[in-house]
């Protein structure tokens, strides 16, 4: 829902916006080093790769389970994010080169907790770690971040204020 309000705010703003729904894609989750470095992508990655690398801005949505992001989205961004399209060897004394530069991100994240306990006792570590370890790995940037906490507990009135704050992001295109 969430997802569906912004990209529809993006689009009456005039914003061009493609749909990655990674629950309804098929592919093979990678089980060696060999395979995220040298496999073909699947006909559905790719399409997800030319998807990103058209796009300026990035939003990723997803619900926090365990801490983190579930699985299957971990396991898209395994396979999207590949050398070749992602990063490539730089030389020169440097390990990777960030091709993804240049494309900035937000990323949505509900919880069943306060976000505060998320973000301050917990560290937030699976933000963290998307933020720095995968799309900041490959260059993208800026990153913002929007933590929806209590999200089955929230009323009327705060659930339209994170809807709200959804539709502005999509009209504002961040």
């Amino acid at each position: 829902m969430l997802a569906d309000i912004y990209a529809r705010s993006a689009v009456t703003a005039g914003h061009d916006v493609k749909v990655i729904d990674v629950a309804r894609l098929e592919f093979p989750w990678l089980r060696s080093k060999q395979e995220w470095e040298s496999g073909a992508p699947t006909d559905a990655i790719r399409a997800a790769q030319e998807t990103i690398s058209w796009a300026e801005h990035v939003v990723i949505f997803f619900p926090l389970w365990l801490g983190t992001m579930p699985a299957l989205l971990k396991a898209f961004f395994e396979q999207v994010f590949r050398p070749g399209f992602a990063v490539a060897t730089a030389g020169g004394g440097k390990t990777w080169k960030k091709l993804l530069s240049g494309k900035s991100a937000r990323i949505v994240v509900t919880m069943g907790m306060p976000a505060l306990i998320y973000r301050w006792y917990f560290g937030a570590h699976g933000l963290k770690s998307l933020e720095r370890n995968i799309l900041g790995f490959c260059g993208i940037g800026p990153i913002r971040e929007t933590l929806i906490g209590l999200i089955e507990a929230k009323d009327a009135s705060k659930r339209e204020k994170s809807l709200a704050q959804m539709r502005a992001f999509g009209r504002e295109g961040r």
